[in-house]
């Protein structure tokens, strides 16, 4: 390809801005990231039929106290439609409880079944092992600021206050 061909000037956005933004897009990145990372535990946790999400779920139910559905909603980042639909296979298998609130009806608290726990119990150590294969892969670096830096970018941007 000729220099000519690669920043052709009658195309709208450069062939040049195409290759800058594969090679520095966060955005992209951590998408790529995400969806191999989501792949290892979901190869991880095959052999108790659950996938990586489904044990990020469970693992956000181990609690001292049953929590409302917003509040998990809230840590996985997901909406309550969504966590609905993702927690009715769970129950289905009876790893998790949805109860109504005895304080306010209208509220339902999730709560891990004995067979969750069990079933967490069981995972727990491929989590462990498949989290520090990933850890090593980024040895160079340092995996607690890494996943400081992502926590810093997955909070919701603060609204500016209007004048």
């Amino acid at each position: 390809m000729s220099k000519k061909d690669f920043n052709r000037s009658d195309r709208p956005v450069p062939f040049a801005d195409t290759l800058m933004v594969r090679d520095s897009c966060l955005c992209l990145h951590v998408r790529r990231a995400a969806r191999t990372i989501a792949r290892r535990f979901d190869d991880a946790f095959r052999p108790f039929d659950l996938t990586s999400g489904q044990y990020s779920l469970l693992m956000s139910l181990n609690r001292p106290y049953p929590p409302h559905m917003k509040d998990v909603a809230d840590l996985l980042a997901m909406d309550r439609t969504t966590l609905t639909a993702n927690l009715k296979p769970l129950e289905r298998r009876g790893l998790v409880a949805i109860n109504p609130d005895p304080k306010d009806k209208r509220g339902r608290l999730l709560t891990l079944t004995e067979d969750g726990l069990a079933l967490l119990a069981r995972a727990f150590p491929v989590w462990e092992k498949t989290q520090r294969d990933l850890e090593g892969l980024v040895a160079h670096s340092d995996p607690k600021q890494l996943l400081a830096d992502l926590i810093s970018l997955s909070q919701e941007p603060k609204q500016e206050l209007e004048k």
